[in-house]
């Protein structure tokens, strides 16, 4: 299983869950706009028939919210878990007591998953955790999550002070992966076919979770379905035409100028990118872009 962590762009989402039939989607909403009835927050739920199964992943820490905000979850059809970010490191989360700030109170994170387990009525209960806030305790974090009964959780190799620059510590993720026996999955720096194997040889986890690292590298739960070191240009082209496809589909004619910046990404690597860029950057008209689209990733 390769879960997809992190990504709010339905488009997005179907067109990796093509690939694999084993990835699991998770998606990240604050517990509190849920129950506020955030606009915003119910258009990040919708899901593609392709999105099976599907994870909603919650953001808080306020029991009396968070019991809220599942009951509503329970009426939404389609959701298979609920699971709880306690490994986002960003200051306007932290300052929330939310995020990678309940790992500093482990008691607290405890009592959020029990109540989340006590009132979903969905299948599984999961955590997305780091190795810690300012130190490792990684058997400790571990210990608190299955107690609260959670099905599976995965684990961000830094603390929250490592951020995403700190060296990612794969054999302190195995270290919780030793300490208890749910189901334990490996996340941090996995972008390439190399890199998946090397983590889970290291971490003895059978699982692997995948955010930044498909970041312009879609394509990278085919090369992992696949065994495939490399990519043809063509199953490139192939790729980011369905997601242009999807986006459109999605957003309509603005979904063009959207898909810009997927096209910054995509294009990284190749001859001619820069140009390709200025290019795109001008273009509005969806035809116009998708002849432009297959005339760049063109095989030679």
């Amino acid at each position: 299983m390769a879960p997809l962590a992190g990504y709010t762009d339905p488009p997005f989402r179907s067109l990796v869950k093509k690939f694999d039939a084993d990835l699991t989607f998770s998606e990240m909403i604050s517990a509190n706009a849920l129950v506020h009835n955030s606009k915003k927050t119910f258009e990040m739920l919708r899901k593609s028939p392709l999105e099976t199964p599907y994870i909603v992943q919650i953001a808080g820490s306020d029991l009396d919210v968070i019991k809220k905000a599942v009951k509503i979850l329970n009426t939404i059809d389609g959701i298979d878990g609920i699971d709880l970010n306690c490994g986002c490191p960003v200051p306007k989360v932290v300052s929330q007591c939310a995020g990678s700030s309940l790992l500093q109170d482990l008691p607290l994170l405890q009592s959020v998953l029990e109540t989340i387990k006590k009132h979903s009525n969905k299948e599984y209960l999961s955590v997305k955790v780091r190795l810690g806030f300012n130190e490792k305790i990684p058997e400790k974090i571990a210990l608190s999550c299955e107690r609260a009964g959670v099905d599976f959780m995965s684990i961000h190799g830094r603390t929250r002070a490592g951020k995403y620059k700190a060296e990612v510590d794969y054999d302190a993720i195995k270290r919780a992966k030793d300490a208890v026996s749910i189901p334990v999955i490996a996340n941090g720096d996995i972008t390439s076919l190399q890199k998946a194997n090397e983590v889970k040889k290291i971490t003895g986890c059978k699982s692997i979770m995948i955010g930044r690292g498909a970041v312009g590298n879609p394509w990278i739960f085919y090369q992992l379905k696949n065994n495939l070191e490399t990519v043809s240009k063509d199953k490139i082209k192939e790729i980011v035409l369905e997601h242009f496809d999807n986006m459109i589909n999605f957003y309509g004619k603005k979904g063009a100028t959207i898909f810009r910046k997927h096209l910054h990404t995509y294009s990284k690597g190749f001859p001619q990118a820069t140009a390709f860029r200025d290019r795109v950057n001008r273009i509005e008209d969806v035809d116009k872009m998708r002849i432009v689209i297959e005339e760049f990733f063109v095989s030679p």
